[in-house]
């Protein structure tokens, strides 16, 4: 088995991609990646809208600038995975929000989600990308979110029609500091 650190350096954005349909077996085991994110006392805030129908993706892809580089993905890939979350529960303790980034704190647990899911579609062979530029209001009509939930990303995921190339990577030593920053 591949370590995970090596899945970790390996993993792209992906913004083309094949025409094959994805394996429900391999749909569930990114939705069984989400479903085990860890959370805020574990609330588990995320709620998924898989998209599939050509004429819901050419409406979210409306919602898109026509020059973010994922542009062409939504309409291309065989799934977007639009990640939402409930708002007002993720760092909530009690009456009162337990973090200094208070509401906000959902941001957290659906960016875990998110990774959790770009990395499982990596391991399994599919590939990914996260778009996060787009009208979050319009493309939430498209999808008929309800109130008290934000639509935080669009995650288009296929099977990739290229091998993406890697980024240069900071040094350890340029983000690390020991005892104070």
């Amino acid at each position: 088995m591949e370590q995970f650190v090596e899945i970790l350096k390996d993993r792209r954005s992906i913004r083309k991609y094949k025409t094959d349909e994805i394996p429900e077996e391999k749909l569930n085991e990114l939705l069984e990646a989400v479903q085990c994110t860890q959370s805020w006392h574990n609330n588990q805030c995320w709620e998924l809208v898989l998209i599939q129908d050509q004429s819901v993706k050419e409406k979210i892809q409306k919602t898109v600038p026509s020059i973010n580089p994922g542009f062409k993905a939504i309409v291309t890939a065989p799934i977007i995975i639009a990640l939402c979350g409930k708002v007002g529960v993720s760092g909530k303790i009690g009456k009162d929000f337990g973090s200094k980034f208070g509401k906000d704190w959902f941001m957290y647990d659906l960016g875990l989600a998110t990774q959790n899911l770009c990395n499982q579609a990596h391991a399994t062979g599919l590939g990914t990308v996260v778009v996060g530029w787009f009208d979050h209001e319009k493309a939430g009509e498209v999808i008929n979110l309800p109130e008290g939930y934000e639509l935080v990303t669009l995650i288009p995921v296929g099977f990739p029609d290229h091998k993406g190339t890697s980024p240069e990577r900071k040094s350890i030593e340029e983000f690390t500091h020991h005892n104070s920053f």
